[in-house]
């Protein structure tokens, strides 16, 4: 019996559309992130359509500079400070050396390079214009205070001149001008807007707090950065936004941080590109509000790692990207190792496109009201629930879920009951679970309309495949479910697409076919289980009404299998368990004690 199933086959085979950002560049460059956060009013509204569509509120808007992105050395009248040691000269004007201190009193271009073991340069003006540092093998430390303190200024440019390596190293205690403040408390600290430039690196190493901390803006635009503190590795109060550069960092606490709480229009950060590698004690990259990320390679482990679960405080947060608001992801590369969530928001949450390679202690992507995945490839290699929001919606992209609770669970307030805010909806797309919880879970409603979902596990009887427990309506796409049949579900009848659902007599060992096949011999599925199962559902378009199918285990199979399916080949040998005639949505065969339909338990 040849298995040929033109639906089965397109359905399986997604062609993923790639997205990217890109900028422009000219004097005052305006990059736009959309948000897509909605008031309560209107989350409630959208709560109760089918597909959950992003409200998006004022976008942010950056403006770079100029002097953001001009990274020549020698643009304009430059003075050079030369470090010596425990002196320093100055060779121009502009600034004040006292002793192992220079203090740079007005705006300007200023090449900085030598050694300074043990003081300070500081940049103080009253100036309307921006102060140029150009790092060119400069090697500054302090052992009592931040080496490059920036106290005030109208904006301040860190320029890492082309081929050059620069080292800015602190103390593990600091001396502070007033005993009231604790600031600057950062090896790199400004109090006023900074922004970082340049082909040269940086290697920051702050043994007594943060490594790069902007009071107010921070803008990267290229450099190598290397950043090892002993708590957070970059801070921008107001916003980070990077276009660019290859940027290392070892924190005790986040990595990288935007933290104004007192402005909803601030506390952001913006990532356009770059490679980003982060080991951070606590969360990897963490926004006060939105947090958007277009493009990039990042490499995250935060808390230890998803092995380390039992090590953390339940008190600290050791995320690997977080938003306080909303997280949106256009693009990039994402390889997240996390004790908490891999990917989390408190309100909402986007991915449009990307590769994600997610391990996790807690869930590979969480986000408290809705949670949409329009593409990409989304792997989440271990965790303890796979994806988990309010309302979960899969429009496409390839999804792959291993997890130690449920695969895809829709929830709010976190109760058993039925939740009237909790839907999951499937438009597209292909996503395979493997559960050792519930595979798809909806604590309301689960609407089905296209897409293949493949769902393997669990093996636990208190457990089940699909536990929804509202309405589970299907009117389109290719779904397998196959466990245990302690809670048997099946879709409601309200569907419009029919189903077939089996309680076994037994259990059937992983590594065990099912096969279908319409009464005059056409084969409609054949699939490989990997793990023991006893309920199987599947819902098809090929499954015509009034039309008898024969249902067979065991036996082998010729084709090809990926993720348990044979996509081509002869099936033989097998044991007929079953024969139903489809005369409605939802036909079952065995012990189904309440009959079929979401929410119901024998």
């Amino acid at each position: 019996m040849k298995i040929i199933s033109s639906v089965l086959l397109a359905t399986l085979i997604l062609t993923l559309t790639a997205c990217s950002g890109g900028f422009v560049e000219t004097d005052v460059i305006s990059v736009v992130s959309q948000s897509v956060i909605g008031s309560g009013e209107e989350r409630d509204t959208a709560f109760n359509t089918q597909v959950i569509s992003a409200d998006s509120s004022s976008p942010i808007s950056v403006e770079y500079d100029h002097d953001d992105l001009d990274s020549s050395e020698s643009s304009g009248e430059l003075s050079n400070i030369r470090l010596d040691g425990d002196s320093i000269t100055l060779e121009g004007s502009g600034a004040t050396v006292n002793g192992n201190i220079i203090t740079i009193t007005s705006a300007g271009r200023y090449s900085i390079n030598g050694n300074l073991n043990d003081g300070q340069v500081i940049v103080d003006t009253e100036d309307a214009e921006t102060v140029v540092l150009v790092l060119n093998n400069a090697n500054i430390s302090s052992s009592t205070s931040a080496p490059i303190y920036i106290r005030n200024a109208e904006k301040t440019v860190i320029t890492l001149a082309g081929g050059t390596e620069n080292y800015v190293t602190d103390g593990a205690a600091y001396i502070f001008e007033n005993a009231e403040l604790d600031e600057p408390n950062a090896a790199v600290f400004s109090k006023d807007d900074l922004t970082i430039n340049g082909d040269g690196s940086l290697i920051v190493t702050a043994n007594y707090n943060n490594g790069i901390d902007s009071k107010d803006d921070l803008k990267i635009t290229g450099g190598s950065i290397t950043v090892n503190a002993v708590n957070d590795g970059i801070k921008g109060k107001d916003f980070i936004v990077i276009m660019d550069g290859n940027i290392t960092i070892t924190a005790g606490g986040d990595g990288m941080q935007s933290n104004n709480d007192d402005d909803s229009a601030k506390g952001y950060i913006a990532i356009e590109n770059g490679m980003f590698n982060v080991i951070a004690g606590l969360d990897g990259i963490q926004a006060e509000t939105r947090l958007n990320i277009s493009a990039g390679d990042f490499t995250i482990t935060s808390g230890g790692g998803s092995t380390n679960a039992a090590g953390m405080s339940s008190a600290e947060s050791a995320n690997g990207i977080k938003a306080g608001v909303d997280l949106a992801i256009t693009g990039g590369t994402f390889n997240i190792d996390s004790v908490d969530d891999a990917l989390l928001s408190n309100n909402s949450l986007t991915i449009d496109n990307g590769n994600f390679m997610l391990k996790s202690g807690d869930d590979g992507i969480h986000s408290e009201y809705s949670l949409t995945i329009n593409g990409g490839d989304v792997s989440v290699l271990q965790s303890f629930e796979g994806l988990e929001s309010a309302v979960i919606t899969i429009n496409d992209g390839n999804v792959h879920l291993v997890t130690s609770d449920d695969g895809l669970n829709a929830t709010s307030g976190g109760g058993g009951g039925q939740v009237d805010g909790s839907y999951f909806y499937i438009n597209g797309g292909y996503v395979l679970i493997d559960a050792s919880g519930d595979g798809l879970d909806s604590n309301g409603t689960a609407i089905m309309t296209g897409g293949v979902v493949i769902v393997q596990g669990p093996a636990f009887q208190g457990n089940g495949p699909l536990d929804v427990n509202g309405e589970f309506e299907i009117s389109g796409g290719f779904l397998i479910a196959a466990g245990s049949a302690g809670m048997p579900e099946t879709p409601s009848t309200s569907s419009t697409q029919n189903s077939i659902a089996l309680v076994l007599d037994s259990t059937m060992p992983g590594g065990t076919i099912i096969h279908i096949e319409r009464m005059d011999g056409e084969d409609i599925l054949t699939y490989e289980s990997p793990k023991d199962f006893q309920l199987f559902v599947f819902s098809s378009p090929e499954l015509q009404g009034n039309t008898t199918y024969n249902i067979f285990t065991g036996g082998d199979s010729t084709g090809t299998v990926t993720d348990g399916l044979y996509s081509v080949g002869t099936y033989t040998s097998g044991t007929q368990v079953a024969s139903v005639e489809i005369s409605s949505s939802v036909t079952t065969f065995g012990s189904f004690s309440n009959g079929p339909g979401g929410g119901k338990h024998p």
